[in-house]
């Protein structure tokens, strides 16, 4: 079992695919059938992900966007990327 750490690079599989409705989106797993609905938070860190996939520059941009404070932000991040690989629908190469 990896890891995640900030370190951690994350990739979306090709069979993972998404939509965005009302300011949320929509995660849906074409290999298991599985979907997934994200918060706009949630939707905001996913972007991250997609656009950037080094989690120590999603932790960044993250540090620039929320008003929170940085080792809470960490604490969050790794644990949404690992709710995530656990479900199929990031994977840490």
């Amino acid at each position: 079992m990896t890891t995640t750490t900030l370190e951690s690079v994350v990739r979306i599989p090709d069979a993972v695919i998404r939509r965005e409705l009302d300011g949320e989106l929509v995660i849906l797993d074409l290999d298991s059938g599985l979907y997934f609905g994200l918060d706009p938070v949630g939707t905001r860190i996913w972007q991250f992900v997609e656009e950037h996939g080094s989690l120590r520059v999603v932790w960044d941009r993250m540090r620039q966007e929320f008003d929170a404070p940085s080792d809470r932000l960490q604490s969050d991040l790794l644990a949404f990327v690992d709710a995530l690989v656990a479900q199929g629908l990031v994977t840490i190469p």
